[in-house]
Formats: structure tokens, C-alpha cells, sequence
């Protein structure tokens, strides 16, 4: 799948977005290896801390399907009440952690502005010296 389909369905997601705190609406798209894509989107609660990511959601879904092989990832983030996406947002460290258990280095996110116009990261930029299971040997 190209990257700007990725995008497309990452900036669908965000519509599902449960966002009454923050006000800020969040998609994600993840491509596994095998070619299927698994959407998410954040989902707040009053609690704070049983809330959870769009990038984390995405990954649960298709870890709770049985893929544990990933590709690529595009995220799309923005104010609940605009349209414009904010391609500066990169995931939080929690999620990276969650990619770091699932993915290689080479793993793509992509920070959504639109379906043409995105930046795009490896997982070793943003957490160059992550936590592994390697690490516990």
C-alpha cells in the first residue's frame, strides 16, 4: 500500500477520535507486513491515565488478530475542531516503546499534514536507544 492511501485512512480514523479533554483528535493507520491495515484512534477518559493512543490502538488491534509483523505506521493529528493536521506530532514515548516491542529499526511513521504532504521518521530516530526484550537477556 503507497503512503498517501495510509495517510487517507489514518485521517478517517482521527473521525472516530474520543477527544472531550484534550480537544485533540488523533488517527493512526498501520500497515503490517502481510498487507493489512488496522486503524485506531486516542480515546480520553476524565481519569486521565486509562486513556489511550491512536498508535497504541492500532497496534493492540492487529496484535489481538495475530499480526506481530509491521511496516509502517501514519499519524494524523490535529485540533478537534480543525481540519489542518499537525505533521509536527510524533508519537509519544509510550508508544514508541510499544513499536520498539513489535518493530525493527527501519520501522516508517508518518506525520500526516495531508494525503500528499507527510515527514517521515524511522523508529531508530525516535527512540535511538530504545528498550527491547534483548535488553532482559
Amino acid at each position: 500500500m503507497d503512503i498517501n492511501k495510509l495517510c487517507a485512512l489514518a485521517i478517517d480514523a482521527r473521525k472516530m477520535s474520543y477527544a472531550p479533554y484534550s480537544y485533540y483528535a488523533v488517527g493512526a493507520a498501520l500497515l503490517s507486513k502481510s498487507g493489512k491495515v488496522f486503524t485506531g484512534c486516542n480515546i480520553e477518559n476524565s481519569a486521565f491515565s486509562p486513556s489511550v493512543c491512536a498508535e497504541r490502538t492500532a497496534f493492540f488491534k492487529a496484535i489481538s488478530e495475530g499480526e506481530t509483523e509491521f511496516e509502517r505506521i501514519a499519524i494524523a493529528a490535529g485540533n478537534v475542531n480543525s481540519e489542518k493536521l499537525n505533521a509536527d506530532v510524533t508519537p509519544c514515548g509510550v508508544c514508541r516503546q510499544v513499536m520498539r516491542e513489535f518493530c525493527k529499526d527501519d520501522f516508517e511513521i508518518i506525520c500526516v499534514a495531508d494525503t500528499e504532504s507527510f515527514k517521515k521518521y524511522s523508529l531508530k530516530e525516535l527512540l535511538p536507544n530504545g528498550f527491547s526484550g534483548s535488553n532482559l537477556k
